[in-house]
């Protein structure tokens, strides 16, 4: 069985992946970021945590083989197909707040990730309180050698995708990024696709 998702641009989105399913995310257009955060379906407090998943997989991006690591330690997903390369786990979530101080107080009501992770979870009970740091999908954030990051054009191309395997029933959570200020989303955000099959 398969189930297909399309996401317009700037929209959150949520869906239960059950274990053993695969979660297909495409970036339809190209240079899209989308910003996701995995759950424990049966125990919202387990969630993805970014500094275990860093650690068990001794690198700073999400790629093909990578394991996706709940604040449990426990394994989440592992990522079977990848056609990008690489995925930030660093960088975060937009928000009004650091929109306003990277771009200006004139940037401050402009939609963000962290307005569309409230409201989707919000539908599962959850409130801004459980917004973690998260994976941004297809987002090109290149790390110095001294640590220094910055956010690039993106390198993924129409039709680029990841593929995950959820180890467990796990909630997926999407903020198909809006932000128009700098070059995550080729400054043009774009839909997005999903799909869950068994």
């Amino acid at each position: 069985m398969e189930r297909i998702f399309d996401i317009p641009a700037e929209a959150p989105w949520s869906g239960l992946v059950r274990k053993g399913q695969t979660i297909r995310i495409e970036d339809s257009h190209g240079q899209q970021a989308i910003d996701t955060i995995f759950y424990a379906a049966h125990d919202f407090g387990e969630r993805y945590c970014n500094q275990a998943t860093i650690r068990a997989n001794g690198c700073a991006y999400i790629g093909q083989g990578s394991r996706i690591v709940s604040s449990e330690g426990r394994l989440m997903l592992t990522v079977t197909a990848d056609r990008a390369g690489r995925h930030d786990t660093s960088a975060g979530c937009c928000s009004c707040e650091s929109n306003s101080v990277r771009f200006g107080h004139q940037t401050r009501d402009m939609h963000s990730c962290r307005e569309n992770f409230i409201l989707e979870l919000a539908r599962h009970g959850m409130t801004k309180r459980d917004i973690v740091p998260n994976i941004n999908f297809f987002m090109n954030v290149p790390i110095s050698p001294n640590g220094a990051m910055t956010i690039d054009d993106g390198i993924s191309a129409p039709g680029d995708l990841v593929e995950l395997l959820a180890a467990m029933d796990v909630l997926c959570v999407i903020s198909n990024c809006p932000q128009v200020n700098n070059p995550c989303n080729g400054f043009d955000p774009t839909p997005i696709r999903v799909l869950i099959r068994d």
